[in-house]
This record gives structure tokens, C-alpha cells and sequence, in this order.
């Protein structure tokens, strides 16, 4: 609460109300106050803060708008105390020391039980399906040396390790973390997330996950889908022998790949329709998809279905040309400096090793050759000064000329074009058609969205705090944030569906907006506010209830919120 302007004889003080109502509902019907009292008990008499309180109120903030641990008082001090589940004057205890105790202490409880059951909860209350799981990992860079986070255990807990590795934010020089999630294809809602020490590979991580998500659901016939990281011998037989299914894209490095390519120079697959994509501008044609069983299965006996696109041919045409002119223009800037008196590059070994770094760089190895010619030139200069003649004796000086002859494969590029728009699917499942197994993959960017929430809107990185386990406490209410996120849009989105509603006008100038977001949706409600004028001995006069637009109230009739949930004090 906070005061308002001075009315003479009366006070009008302000409470914020924002997204909070919506927030808090979505928060109720998962139980999560509930759980969060019982895995994180007060217990200790000279807390003034509850842990599950605090804890409560860094999740709301992460939903609406991160903000760092040091200024979380600040922020919770605008908004009705009440809705944080925080007493008349308790937001000054929001500081970074209390809460970053708070968050250790998060780290300490039961994480496990806590996410399960409420993992659980929210399959079983919103009727999430989870027959299609699909699983990411991405890097979450931190600032500062992080000593302390070296992998020690903490109560019986390992703690992970920030090391540098793989970055995923082009930030090689800054130590990581490696957050790893499962999603639904149901919405994309997360169910599950990991953290792992920064320099952990991306192959190394499905088993434990699948065995998590199968320990958890309580059941293996689901659908693992993931990147090509998933397509080790280990990682699929792991899933085959426990009676699991997976789907994934097949390394390009793998011979079955290249086995493919040779083979459909000379064959013409016999391509089943799988689906078509509207194109996105109306003078450009519709992506077809296409796939077909390849005539082998791979190395360790599953099926590999191809998949061909009319878009991606395209595209890979297109990207092939433009590296087969960078990598000429490359060659025939080397050809320009060798030209010059001022090369240092004097030998052919020299010519030749700068030749193959400029088309690598490029990315045109594959289909422009070169051969390096050397011509020598002879002159002759006196050996002392002055008027030649009879005499004068003269010094012979040769200097070598390298130059560079491209061309272009055209074999190369012709057996190449005859694959364009190829990829291949890996999987054990006998049953799915090549295009139910397409559209099992095309789902996987989804999971990126969460990903690209985590550290856009949640502002996850870089983090800050340097006590591992207030790290991970903070970022076990990232995922619980997200998963409250995921909820509300997928709430909306199915309410919009059932309704018959296209779009909502939830950009600014009424544009409409066929799949809102939680971000968008919560927006809305910023700024709404209940006033209270009190007289001198702080009696209330009056009290002033937000007015809600036509479009705040449809928002909160599609997430079946009743209006109460504003106009009541």
C-alpha cells in the first residue's frame, strides 16, 4: 500500500492490484500456496517472514516482470499486500539477504515431492495430455567467477558445478549452467526441468531425464521427442529395452545419411503426402511435406523415415549458390592480395593453406576446387652503382608469382541438388505414419519458445547470486513460473478455440492476436488499482474499485475468473 495525494482532511491511499487476481487464481488452482507451507514450514518463531511467503512472491514476480532479489521489496511494496499473502508493512522484509536465505532454504526442502505433486496436480486439474513429451537443453550464462559453485555437496545434495562449455549465448568467456526441460505437446506446458554443470554434453543427459519423467508419470508409452543429441546408440536402446518410444532427427555425420543421399541420385523414392504449410506471403508457394521409408534401417535396427520439403529445397539451393559465390569471391580476394608486392604468403604450402581456410569459412569446400600455379619471373640489376658499361657486372633476382584456378563441381552440386530438402526422422515406434512422426518433430520448436521465455521475459540471465543452492532454489521458481505462464496460455488459447474466436485485441490499437501469450494477456491488467479515502482517524470514507474495459472482462470470462476477483476488497 502506498499513500496517495494529500486531500486536506482525508488520505487516499493506493493498492495496486495489476495481473496479481489472475495470477493468484491460476496459483490456487494448482494448490501451489498450499504445497509451498507444506514442503517449506515456518518452523522457527523468530522468522518474520514465512519462507513459503517469500517464496510465493518471487514466483509472482517472475510471472509479471522479473526484477532482481535486492529490488523485490521495492516492487512488492506497490501492490495490495494481500494478494502477496504479505501483512500491512511486511513487503520492507523483502530484502536480498532474507530472500536469499529463503531461497536456500527452497534448495534444502524436498524439490522433488514438491514438483512432482504439483506437476501431477496441474496434468490432472487442467486435463493435460502427455502422450507427446518433448525435451531441450539450453546454457543459462552467469557473471562473475562463481567459485563456490565448484559441485560440492550441500546437506547430502550435490550442487551443480558453473563451468564454461558449449554456450548457447555465444558467451564462451562466461561460465554456465545448463538448464534442461520437458515439455507437453499439449500446449507446450513444462513438466520437468534439470539443471546440470555447465559443461555437461547434450547426449549425456536423455537417460537420466526419461527415467525422471517415467519414475514421475508412473508409465513409458509415451513419445520422447528431441534433438539429434538423442540419437546415440545408448540413449535409444536405454528407451527400446524399457518399453519406451522416441523420436529424433538423425546426425548428418552418420553413414545412413550420406548412404541416402548417394542412393536417391540414382532412385526415385516413392513420396507419400504428409502435409502442406500455407505460405506465409500470398506471391509464395505452399510448403508440401513429403516422406518416405528409407529402403535400410540404421546401424542399430530402427526405422529411419526421410522427410522432403519444398520449402527447405528451396532454401538449400539458395544457401549452396551463396556459398559457392562467397567461397569464388573469397578465392579471387586471395588471388587480388597475392597480386600485390606486399604478400608475405611466398610459398605454395602458404597459398594452398590460406585457399582452403577462405572456402571453409564460406562453407563451399564441398563443391569449388582450386590448383595453385606458380610462374617465376627474372630480372637483373647491377651490383654496384653508377653508368653501365663493358665491365659491369650484373645480379640476377627471381620472384615468385602464386595464383589461384577455381571451378566448380558441377557433379558435386547436381548430385547434391538431387537431396535438397532432406532430412531423416530416427525412431522405434513401428505404428506412426511418416506423417504423424513429422508432425511429432515439427512441434519441437515450441520447446524453444519456452527456452526464449526463460530468458526474455523471466530474464534468467545472467545470474547474479553466487551460492549455488540459492542458484538453483531461484531457479526452481523459474520453472514453477513457467509452468503458471504455460498454463494461462494454454487456457486462454483452448478457451478462445471453444468460444469460436480467432483473435483477441490484446495489441495495442485493437490489433488482434490469434495465440496470446501470458506476457500479452497479463498486460492488459497493469496498471488497475483499488483507492481507499480514509478521514483523519483512518476510518475508510470511500472506496474506489477498478473499472475493467469490454476486454479485461471477456480475458477473465475466457479464463473463467469471476469479476469479483477486482471489484471485492
Amino acid at each position: 500500500m502506498e499513500a496517495g495525494m494529500d486531500t486536506g482532511p482525508f488520505e487516499l491511499d493506493t493498492q495496486v492490484l495489476g495481473p496479481l487476481p489472475v495470477v493468484n487464481t491460476f496459483c490456487d488452482r494448482l494448490g501451489l500456496p498450499a504445497l509451498l507451507d507444506t514442503y517449506l514450514p515456518a518452523g522457527d518463531a523468530r522468522l518474520k517472514l514465512a519462507p513459503a511467503t517469500a517464496i510465493g512472491v518471487v514466483i509472482a514476480n517472475l510471472v509479471l516482470h522479473r526484477e532482481p532479489v535486492y529490488a523485490l521489496g521495492e516492487w512488492a511494496a506497490g501492490f495490495d499486500p494481500c494478494l502477496l499473502g504479505l501483512g500491512p508493512g511486511e513487503a520492507g522484509l523483502l530484502n536480498d539477504d532474507r530472500v536469499g536465505r529463503n531461497l536456500a532454504r527452497l534448495f534444502d526442502a524436498d524439490r522433488a515431492s514438491l514438483l512432482t505433486r504439483l506437476v501431477l496436480d496441474a496434468i490432472e486439474n487442467f486435463g493435460i495430455e502427455t502422450s507427446q513429451l518433448h525435451n531441450d537443453s539450453t546454457s543459462i550464462k552467469l557473471a562473475g567467477t562463481h567459485a563456490g559453485a565448484d559441485g560440492h555437496a550441500r546437506g547430502g545434495k550435490t550442487t551443480v558445478k558453473a563451468a564454461r562449455g558449449h554456450s548457447k549465448d555465444h558467451r564462451p568467456d562466461l561460465k554456465q549452467l545448463v538448464w534442461i526441460l520437458t515439455i507437453t505437446a499439449d500446449g507446450a506446458v513444462p513438466i520437468a526441468y534439470r539443471l546440470a554443470d555447465g559443461n555437461t554434453e547434450d547426449s549425456t543427459t536423455h537417460i537420466a531425464t526419461w527415467d525422471h519423467l517415467v519414475a514421475m508419470l508412473g508409465r513409458s508409452d509415451w513419445l520422447y521427442v528431441a534433438d539429434c543429441k538423442l540419437a546415440t546408440r545408448e540413449n535409444m536402446d536405454h528407451i527400446d529395452r524399457a518399453g519406451g518410444r522416441f523420436c529424433s532427427i538423425l546426425p548428418a555425420s552418420r553413414s545412413e545419411d550420406r548412404q541416402f543421399r548417394d542412393w536417391v541420385i540414382d532412385h526415385d523414392p516413392d513420396w507419400a503426402h504428409a502435409h502442406t504449410r500455407p505460405a506465409r506471403r500470398h506471391d509464395d508457394p505452399d510448403d508440401v511435406y513429403s516422406t518416405v521409408e528409407a529402403p535400410w534401417p540404421s546401424a542399430e535396427g530402427y526405422r529411419i523415415t526421410w522427410v522432403h520439403s519444398t520449402g527447405k529445397a528451396t532454401r538449400d539451393a539458395e544457401t549452396r549458390r551463396d556459398r559457392i559465390g562467397r567461397g569464388i569471391a573469397a578465392l579471387d580476394d586471395l588471388n587480388q592480395r597475392l597480386a600485390s608486392p606486399k604478400t608475405r604468403m611466398k610459398t605454395t604450402v602458404a597459398v594452398e593453406a590460406a585457399a582452403t581456410a577462405a572456402l571453409d569459412k564460406a562453407g563451399a569446400t564441398g563443391w569449388v576446387s582450386y590448383a595453385v600455379t606458380e610462374k617465376t619471373e627474372e630480372s637483373f640489376r647491377q651490383e654496384k652503382r653508377g653508368r653501365p658499361g663493358v665491365n659491369t657486372r650484373y645480379r640476377k633476382h627471381t620472384r615468385t608469382h602464386h595464383r589461384i584456378n577455381w571451378g566448380v563441381d558441377e557433379g558435386r552440386v547436381s548430385a547434391d541438388a538431387c537431396s535438397d530438402g532432406m532430412f531423416p526422422l530416427i525412431t522405434n515406434d513401428q505404428q506412426m505414419t511418416g506423417g504423424e512422426l513429422l508432425a511429432a518433430y515439427k512441434y519441437q520448436p515450441n520447446l524453444e519458445k519456452r527456452h526464449a521465455q526463460l530468458k526474455g521475459t523471466q530474464l534468467v540471465a545472467p545470474v547474479f547470486l553466487h551460492d549455488p543452492a540459492r542458484i538453483e532454489g531461484l531457479l526452481c521458481c523459474h520453472f514453477i513460473a513457467m509452468l503458471l505462464q504455460a498454463l494461462i496460455e494454454r487456457s486462454i488459447r483452448d478457451a478462445m478455440a471453444d468460444h469460436g474466436l480467432s483473435e483477441l485485441s490484446l495489441y495495442p490499437e485493437d490489433r488482434g492476436c490469434c495465440a496470446p501469450t501470458a506476457a500479452r494477456v497479463l498486460a492488459i491488467f497493469t496498471g488497475l488499482a483499488r483507492h481507499h479515502l480514509h478521514d483523519t482517524e483512518g476510518n475508510t470514507v470511500q472506496t474506489f474499485q477498478p473499472k475493467l474495459t469490454h476486454l479485461q472482462r471477456q480475458v477473465l470470462d475466457l479464463l473463467q475468473i469471476p469479476a469479483d476477483a477486482y471489484l471485492s476488497d
